[in-house]
């Protein structure tokens, strides 16, 4: 299964180690559809079944046969990979294309910009980034009409205008401050101090992040920070602002976290010679960061109603929200975007993983037109963005899911409901095992029961990193390759291409029904493979 060398093992290490101790440490050699191949002792190929679809990254398969001879054709005319701040047409072609299927799955005629990226967590990044240059624009042009405000309020009182007894009361300054409520410049200067003062404090708060508890959204040094899983996310804490975390399907957590950190300032208005105080809302949420279907979290359906509340909330507090489609979109939940079938529409949508085929590594944020400030271009860029070979790949990819009226979509849609009735009967079996099924489309997960009470010690033992364990027993006995999700390692992950086959799901099938038998008669010798159960 593996290479020897004689070298020293200076890639990962540790990790490779790890692999090695659960039987997962394989040298593959080659891949088409669904199957990944190693050679055997005696040099043949041995295949496996993935399961693991590279995260989510091959809804059409390794090395789809029409992809990877234009791939081929591409490099043997030489399309230049590198030619950056020069025209890329084939960039504002796969813009395009993406505008024409999100208009039409959001049943809207506004257009996105596109910025391009080379994986999910830059492009998340590029979101916030984004959206954090829009919040300091909105800011500044706040500022200096709040100073405008003030100035004519000035003006106004120096003319003869009286100051409302009210507008004293709700900026906090003491009533009869400069010579009586109302009159008289000095009284003015009060309240004009206190408001500069109020609005400096407001004005300069640290930027709210939200996100939701559960997501995952990249481990860079920004995009860790909106990833809900501690272990990740706390050793670089201090690089960046924190993110407050929301439970999922939480109106009133949702509600009470943006009370808590709304921002007001205090603006000053003359209406018929008369200066009052307006409170106003200030732009301190950055943006709210989701996953339709959140991945890593253990293949959790964000819900219609809670999806539609937080974009109702947002709103209200002109909060932008950024979609993190990277491993839910490209039609792996049966729609281009599973976001749009909950009715949700983002300022910002992340796209990686698929968008490349299985073999470009490239990935875009789209944004808005409303909302998109073009001075992001000249702050934000990428050595490797946006070149001809990526966007040529990525054009083909959507060419092939859009093929025929959207029939890769209706195809994921049955073998995922084939897939999620398998998984269905699984569990109806061994609901002593298995503890529920979740997911959407070719994104599903089967989660198992703690076993951390098993009358097996190797069992027990295992419990802590289940699914990873239950993944090494998979390849072993049963050629089946698959992980856990990284923030809930009792779920296992599905996300087979769309050609899936009944022969693979019946595969599966007998591999996860040894599985819970497993667990059901507390075989840990069986799942482990060791010769015995200590």
């Amino acid at each position: 299964m593996n290479s020897v060398s004689a070298d020293p093992q200076l890639a990962e290490p540790y990790l490779l180690g790890w692999l090695s101790s659960l039987g997962l440490d394989i040298d593959y050699v080659r891949a088409e559809g669904n199957t990944l191949y190693y050679l055997g002792a005696s040099g043949e190929e041995i295949p496996v079944a993935d399961f693991a679809g590279g995260y989510g990254s091959l809804i059409l398969g390794h090395n789809h046969p029409e992809i990877a001879a234009y791939a081929q054709r591409l490099l043997a005319s030489q399309t230049p990979v590198h030619a950056q701040f020069s025209r890329h047409p084939y960039a504002n072609d796969v813009a395009v294309a993406l505008n024409r299927i999100l208009q039409r799955e959001l049943g809207t005629r506004e257009n996105y910009s596109a910025i391009f990226a080379n994986t999910g967590a830059e492009a998340v990044e590029a979101a916030v980034k984004h959206a954090e240059l829009d919040r300091g624009i909105r800011l500044a042009e706040l500022r200096t009409r709040l100073g405008e405000n003030l100035a004519a309020a000035r003006a106004a009182v120096d003319a003869g205008a009286v100051v409302a007894p009210e507008a004293y009361r709700l900026v906090g300054v003491g009533v009869g401050v400069g010579g009586g409520t109302g009159a008289g410049a000095a009284g003015f200067e009060a309240l004009a101090e206190a408001v500069v003062r109020h609005n400096a404090a407001q004005t300069g708060r640290p930027p709210v992040f939200l996100t939701l508890e559960g997501g995952f959204h990249g481990k860079l040094v920004g995009s860790v920070q909106l990833t809900h899983n501690e272990g990740y996310r706390a050793p670089f804490a201090a690089l960046a602002t924190a993110a407050r975390f929301i439970p999922s399907e939480s109106p009133q957590a949702l509600k009470a976290v943006l009370e808590s950190e709304r921002a007001t300032v205090f603006d000053l208005a003359v209406e018929d010679g008369t200066v009052t105080v307006v409170e106003r809302n200030s732009p301190v949420f950055c943006a709210f960061v989701l996953e339709p279907i959140q991945g890593e979290g253990g293949i959790r359906v964000l819900s219609e109603e809670f999806a539609q509340e937080i974009q109702r909330a947002c709103a209200e507090v002109d909060c932008p929200v950024i979609v993190d489609e990277v491993q839910s979109g490209m039609g792996r939940s049966g729609d281009f975007l599973a976001s749009a079938a909950l009715g949700l529409r983002g300022d910002y949508y992340a796209l990686a993983k698929s968008l490349g085929g299985g073999i470009a590594k490239t990935s875009v944020m789209l944004t808005r037109q409303s909302r998109y400030r073009s001075e992001f271009e000249l702050v934000h860029s990428s050595t490797f963005a946006k070149d001809a070979f990526s966007c040529f790949i990525s054009k083909k990819v959507l060419e092939i899911l859009e093929a025929d009226d959207g029939a890769a979509y209706r195809a994921v849609r049955e073998r995922g409901a084939k897939l999620l009735g398998m998984l269905e009967a699984v569990r109806a079996d061994f609901p002593d095992v298995v503890k529920d099924v979740r997911g959407r489309g070719l994104m599903l997960g089967l989660e198992f029961h703690d076993q951390s009470g098993s009358g097996s010690e190797a069992i027990r033992e295992a419990a802590p990193l289940l699914g990873y364990t239950v993944a090494g027993y998979l390849m072993r006995e049963h050629r089946i390759r698959t992980f856990p999700t990284a923030s809930a390692v009792n779920t296992l992950r599905f996300e087979p291409s769309l050609y899936l086959t009944d022969a693979e799901i019946d595969q599966l099938e007998r591999a996860l029904r040894g599985t819970a038998q497993l667990f059901r008669t507390h075989d840990g010798a069986g799942l482990t493979g060791t010769a015995t159960d200590a």
